[in-house]
């Protein structure tokens, strides 16, 4: 049932000229706290210091914290652990500290075992990567969400969209069309009493037709906030040349899950809290954004390039960074 299309991104191709010429002319860069690294000039301060859900207001000598019961992680970060040994993974998962996991399938185990696998070490998997039928079928997102109920999930999300036959889309008429099964598939999810969201990556702040509307501005202004929150990925936001405080901004109060990993000097992935993103800037904004889980995730982590990257020590170091961080 669930659709994941993250290997379609696994591994960043450098930046395109497009990319790095919007990066250099809009200095999202800049503004999201990697100036030095960039070689930008300047930098972008002074931003209204929202407090986080997780802390007492940001001031009076009490800076901002994420609660610990709202680190998660996405398991498609560990995805060769996992299906390698299922069990031993999870109860990693939980001696570093994690309660609540995003799934990102289930690992070859029906929806009832992959659940009984997380209550045996108490592990909650409070979100899952499930993608929309395309075409849009109800009976088969009913048996979806029949699965997330079943796993006592309070998110569903959709995990993937910008990519079609013909590569990147760049046609609003395809967006508006998906913006549509968006909320058909979200006013389904709501009466089965969960909240569907959608995760983005750099497609969605293409420019569409030649002009200057995006994807993201069609899914953000043609689907319903009551049935489509957004569960924004730092990374790929940063990626797409916007800064993620403007992105909450313009959102208030429909943002629900960041997607935390950090990036590198090259725009590639890096470990939470080891690269440029200035994620304490960030998350002063996470009241106003609606913020309510704090997602680590590293795509290309279980992959063995030249040196090896160990999924569960970036789950572990960036679990580590967030209950650690003081904003």
């Amino acid at each position: 049932m669930c659709v994941n299309d993250h290997e379609a991104h696994q591994n960043v191709a450098p930046m395109a000229a497009e990319q790095l010429h919007t990066l250099t002319r809009r200095g999202a860069l800049r503004a999201a706290g990697v100036a030095a690294a960039a070689g930008a000039v300047g930098a972008v301060g002074g931003m209204a210091a929202g407090a986080s859900p997780a802390s007492a207001a940001h001031g009076g000598g009490r800076p901002g914290r994420v609660p610990r019961d709202q680190i998660s992680v996405q398991l498609y970060t560990l995805r060769d652990q996992l299906a390698a040994d299922l069990p031993g993974t999870l109860r990693a998962l939980a001696d570093i500290g994690y309660t609540r996991v995003e799934h990102a399938g289930f690992v070859g185990r029906t929806a009832a075992q992959f659940k009984a696998a997380l209550d045996a070490v108490g592990l909650r998997a409070t979100s899952g990567h499930v993608g929309i039928p395309q075409p849009f079928d109800a009976a088969t997102w009913q048996a979806a969400l029949a699965d997330a109920r079943l796993l006592r999930q309070r998110y569903i999300v959709h995990p993937f969209f910008g990519v079609g036959a013909n590569g990147v889309i760049r046609d609003s008429a395809t967006y508006r069309a998906f913006a549509r099964d968006l909320n058909k598939a979200g006013a389904l999810a709501r009466k089965a009493g969960l909240r569907f969201g959608y995760h983005n990556h750099h497609f969605e702040f293409f420019r569409l037709d030649g002009g200057t509307t995006t994807g993201w501005d069609i899914l953000t202004e043609e689907t319903d906030p009551d049935l489509v929150h957004l569960e924004v990925d730092l990374f790929w936001v940063t990626r797409g040349a916007h800064d993620p405080v403007d992105v909450i901004q313009a959102n208030r109060g429909r943002i629900k899950q960041f997607h935390v990993k950090d990036m590198n000097a090259d725009g590639s992935f890096e470990d939470a809290g080891q690269g440029l993103i200035d994620f304490a800037r960030i998350f002063r904004h996470g009241r106003e954004a609606g913020i309510d889980e704090f997602i680590v995730e590293r795509d290309d982590a279980g992959t063995t390039p030249r040196q090896p990257i160990q999924a569960i020590d970036t789950a572990r170091v960036g679990y580590n960074y967030l209950a650690n961080l003081r904003f």
